[in-house]
This record gives structure tokens, C-alpha cells and sequence, in this order.
């Protein structure tokens, strides 16, 4: 069964990612939530990219407003696909954000979305979309899905 790994800087943002939890939720899809601060240690950081690993979690997004490098660094220790949402944030400019999360050094690649609530929905449907890769089901259940955008 397929599994997703949701990451978030901090327990202010559990209400951005609902949208994204409702997705998964409807697909049947299965996945945990980790809260790492930017006040966490560097440690945290590892042990939870190993426990992803001996989960066999499929992929990682990253949803984070002040500890930018986050999905940077994550992506840096597995090689389980990193999708880093930024969030909106008062102490640090969208700018910063932004470049913060497509600026990743040759070989560590994080797949950047939007900003915010739309950033993580389509996080999450662009990883259900590469799990579809190799799910009939769950690739007829997102072109229904996506035919209400269209």
C-alpha cells in the first residue's frame, strides 16, 4: 500500500494542510504526519528520513515557512522523492521562500509547488499522480478527480 510522509515545521500549520489530508483521505491513500521545528536538532532530521525509510514511505512533502532548508535537507539523506510546499510566513519575504525551495544544490532535487493551501493540495495530487504510475486504480480515480478542474 502506498504510503505518503507529510512533514511540517511546526503545529501552526496542521490547518494548511487539511485540504491535502481530505485528498489522500478520499484516494484511500495511507500517511503520517511529523511535526520538526527549525528548533529541532539535526538529529531529528535523520531519524525521522530513517523511519521513513523502514516505513517504506513512498514520498515525502514537505510543508515549511521558517526552517526553509528543510526539504533540502531531507532530500539530501534519501533518496525517497522530496516535494516542498513553502509556507507563508511573517518573519521570512515569499521571495525568500520561493528561491529558498528551487535553489538546490546538483543531485539533491526537491520538486517545488506553490505557495500555501493550493501548494499543498497540489503536492499531494502531484504525488498521487506518480503513484498512479504504477496503480490502474488509482489513475482512473485521478482523472475522475482532475476532470472537475478541467
Amino acid at each position: 500500500m502506498a504510503k505518503i510522509g507529510i512533514v511540517i515545521g511546526n503545529e501552526n500549520d496542521l490547518n494548511l494542510i487539511e485540504d491535502g489530508k481530505k485528498t489522500l483521505d478520499n484516494f484511500g491513500i495511507d500517511y503520517t504526519i511529523k511535526i520538526i521545528s527549525g528548533l529541532d536538532s539535526l538529529e531529528s532530521v535523520h531519524n525521522f528520513v530513517k523511519e521513513a525509510e523502514e516505513e517504506k514511505i513512498d514520498i515525502i512533502i514537505v510543508c515549511s515557512s521558517i526552517f526553509i532548508q528543510l526539504a533540502g535537507i531531507i532530500a539530501s539523506e534519501t533518496i525517497i522523492p522530496v516535494i516542498e510546499v513553502p509556507l507563508p510566513s511573517n518573519e521570512i519575504s515569499t521571495n525568500e521562500l520561493i528561491f529558498s525551495s528551487v535553489q538546490m544544490p546538483e543531485g539533491v532535487p526537491v520538486a517545488c509547488m506553490s505557495l500555501g493551501k493550493t501548494g499543498v493540495k497540489n503536492a499531494v495530487i502531484f504525488a498521487i499522480e506518480i503513484l498512479s504510475l504504477k496503480d490502474e486504480i488509482l489513475r482512473e480515480k485521478l482523472r475522475e478527480f482532475k476532470s472537475q478542474y478541467v
